[in-house]
């Protein structure tokens, strides 16, 4: 291979990486509301949950459609292994997102009889986190791969780690729309949420801790990219990172401040994401099929690319345009619907 051909991998898992995580941190404080629903009954919170978010969770899911279309397009061995491995999971991912979107529309219709859509709604923004929790804890443990496709059974994914995953995103999604309430409203629901987040903060460090000495201690070939000589010293710096933004988000907590701890949050996502990023490279199935043994043909990664290159400046453009227009608090009783 010559020129840029050897780099088309490189760039698409890039791309991808970017998709996931803008997935991840948009659509999982949306998904976190959900979440929260559980802790109160109030019918005046809950309304000012939705109502923060409404302008932005219909556009939060495009980036799980380029994260799955790009997979598709860009790297079919790779999809075709993690599908059939991770089928239940995924499918019960999609149909919780449907139940999700379908109870924010119809709760709005459907007042004053409304509590099955407010049930529908904190179920399936539930089960999603925990199904992605899932996808994550069955890729980081490893897919059976033989003669470049799957070979294990359907619910080899389930295990307690992969539990354990789920549920560290389910509180962490929770605590990730704590803190966008914190910023985003005022009254009943403001003071709920700084009431929860401290909490949630706690869980997800628990968690954060719980995953970073399993993964080492369980799986060796993560041990060796991690601890071995040099690769200590340059990464070290990572997990001391998310342990001072997890210190600053809990002083910013401390302090009763609005917008610091979403963003301290955002970061402690975005250190984690990267260290699993660190922890897989440059495999996209674990420890059996890296970036170039899955990539498709240079030509259709190329002519692909252009069409990304020109769409996605676009998609970045209104995302910014809408959370900069709905950018304000909002008050009780206020809504976007």
């Amino acid at each position: 291979m010559t020129g840029i051909e050897p780099y088309l991998p490189l760039i698409w898992a890039g791309l991808l990486a970017t998709a996931v995580a803008l997935y991840v941190i948009l659509d999982g404080f949306d998904l976190g509301l959900g979440i929260l629903f559980w802790t109160t009954r109030d019918e005046t919170s809950r309304d000012d949950m939705m109502s923060s978010v409404a302008p932005f969770w219909d556009g939060n899911e495009t980036w799980l459609i380029l994260g799955g279309g790009g997979l598709f397009a860009a790297f079919p061995i790779a999809y075709a292994i993690v599908m059939s491995a991770l089928y239940v999971p995924i499918i019960l991912m999609l149909l919780a997102l449907i139940l999700r979107g379908v109870a924010f529309e119809f709760r709005w219709a459907a007042k004053p009889t409304h509590k099955l859509w407010d049930f529908a709604f904190a179920a399936g923004s539930t089960l999603a986190a925990l199904a992605q929790g899932f996808v994550l804890g069955g890729l980081i443990q490893g897919i059976e791969v033989k003669d470049g496709a799957f070979a294990g059974g359907p619910f080899d994914w389930l295990s307690p780690f992969s539990v354990a995953c789920g549920l560290g995103l389910v509180t962490g999604y929770a605590l990730l729309a704590s803190c966008w309430l914190l910023m985003k409203t005022s009254g009943a629901i403001h003071l709920h949420a700084q009431r929860l987040a401290p909490m949630l903060l706690l869980g997800v460090a628990g968690f954060a801790a719980l995953v970073s000495l399993w993964t080492p201690l369980r799986y060796p070939f993560i041990a060796e990219r991690w601890f071995s000589m040099p690769n200590i010293f340059f990464l070290w710096p990572l997990p001391l990172a998310t342990a001072w933004l997890a210190y600053q988000v809990y002083r910013a907590l401390q302090r009763g401040e609005a917008v610091k701890p979403f963003f301290g949050v955002v970061g402690i996502f975005l250190c984690c994401f990267v260290g699993l990023a660190i922890s897989a490279y440059p495999y996209l199935v674990p420890r059996s099929i890296d970036l170039w043994q899955a990539a498709g043909a240079p030509g259709s990664l190329i002519f692909m690319l252009f069409g990304v290159l020109f769409l996605l400046p676009i998609v970045l453009g209104y995302t910014a345009f809408v959370y900069w227009t709905f950018r304000g608090r909002l008050r009780p009783g206020e809504g976007y619907h």
